[in-house]
């Protein structure tokens, strides 16, 4: 009787030790790309929507941004399980903003006739606006609502609508992350009407984030502290908070993150819609977009996602991140190379790119599991 009392308080301590890890697992964060149709090349084939959505399934991407939203390729994701988010031209957003039968013909084109067979998780109406269309900004708000009010009306009501901003348009100061705010004016006549439009709808805040360009601006900062390398003086104190930052990617989110407390909304969902590292850059003037520096970034950046450890300021991490781009769109000198893959679909990197890590974890916590109640067993009784 007491060797079996002995082992059922040593299963329960080892069933809460279990408890406790899971949640690490399970809310690591959702690592997706981004996709838009190339432009013809000379000399190739063009991309199927059906070859994309195949290659995306095999490499088992589980989020895909359409850059471009085209149907065809909506449609190709249909009984993939592989989430959509979609995007509004910013040509398109004073349209929709003035005319709501416009949102909802827009709805109708590239929402109604895939869902729910295609799983479009989230709209972003523009695509940093403020940098490329600025006179559009004034429409930005209104545009959103309508998109969101034809799919309330067609009772559609787990797609979110938001929009994406530029990390290096709304945010002036980076470190240190705590005293980050939005600039001005902007931050009050357009961010604040729309932070309070994704609290009321249960949207998420969604920021092209490129440490890359932050690493570019700023000769204070090494490569390795943007590259998340493990290397001694690769930390940036923020003397306001005691918090210490290994890599430039948390730093960069954590002042998104306080610049929303800023204006009351600290607790919103953040999602990366952009991120990435070049292989190769415009001219020779950019010696570390190569391809040895954009492949130990994205390798670090999948292992902290996948890790569940979060930032800082945010311990459960952003709820998504989008590696841009999965194909390259021209193999010509004078523009900067991003994809994952060449062209022709073959990868230019030696990592995989899968999201099994998170499922291949938890399996190996349940065999770990059951062979330490097997071994409390052998050894108690």
């Amino acid at each position: 009787m007491k060797k079996m009392h002995l082992f059922s308080s040593y299963l329960l301590l080892l069933i809460t030790l279990t408890a406790i890890a899971i949640p690490s697992i399970t809310s690591a964060t959702t690592i997706g790309v981004t996709y838009s149709t190339p432009g013809s090349i000379s000399g190739t084939v063009q991309l199927s929507p059906d070859r994309i959505a195949a290659k995306v399934v095999s490499m088992k991407i589980p989020a895909v941004r359409l850059l471009d939203s085209n149907p065809a390729m909506i449609r190709a994701f249909a009984y993939t399980n592989v989430s959509l988010f979609l995007s509004v031209p910013n040509p398109l957003v004073p349209l929709l903003a003035s005319n709501r039968s416009l949102a909802m013909r827009w709805v109708y084109r590239h929402v109604l006739p895939f869902h729910p067979r295609t799983k479009i998780s989230i709209i972003s109406v523009g695509n940093d606006v403020i940098s490329y269309s600025p006179d559009v900004s004034p429409f930005l708000l209104r545009a959103m609502h309508n998109v969101h009010q034809s799919l309330v009306d067609l009772r559609i009501y787990k797609i979110s609508v938001s929009t994406t901003f530029s990390f290096f348009n709304i945010v002036p100061t980076a470190f240190p992350p705590s005293s980050a705010q939005f600039q001005q004016p902007n931050g009050e006549v357009i961010i604040r009407p729309i932070l309070q439009f994704l609290e009321r709808t249960n949207s998420s805040f969604l920021i092209n984030l490129y440490p890359y360009n932050m690493y570019r601006s700023s000769f204070s900062i090494p490569i390795g502290f943007a590259l998340f390398e493990e290397f001694p003086f690769n930390f940036r104190d923020d003397l306001t908070t005691g918090v210490r930052y290994r890599n430039l990617f948390d730093m960069m989110v954590d002042a998104v993150i306080s610049a929303m407390a800023v204006m009351g909304h600290e607790n919103l969902p953040v999602i990366v819609a952009e991120t990435g590292w070049p292989s190769s850059g415009i001219d020779a003037s950019e010696v570390d977009a190569t391809l040895l520096y954009s492949e130990m970034f994205l390798k670090s950046l999948l292992t902290h996602l996948r890790s569940g450890f979060g930032t800082p300021l945010r311990k459960e991490g952003v709820s998504e991140v989008y590696i841009f781009e999965l194909v390259e769109k021209d193999a010509k000198q004078g523009i900067r190379n991003w994809g994952l893959l060449h062209h022709n679909m073959t990868s230019k990197y030696s990592f995989e790119f899968s999201d099994g890590g998170k499922a291949r974890r938890f399996s190996e916590l349940l065999i770990g599991f059951f062979m330490g109640v097997v071994m409390l067993y052998l050894l108690i009784m």
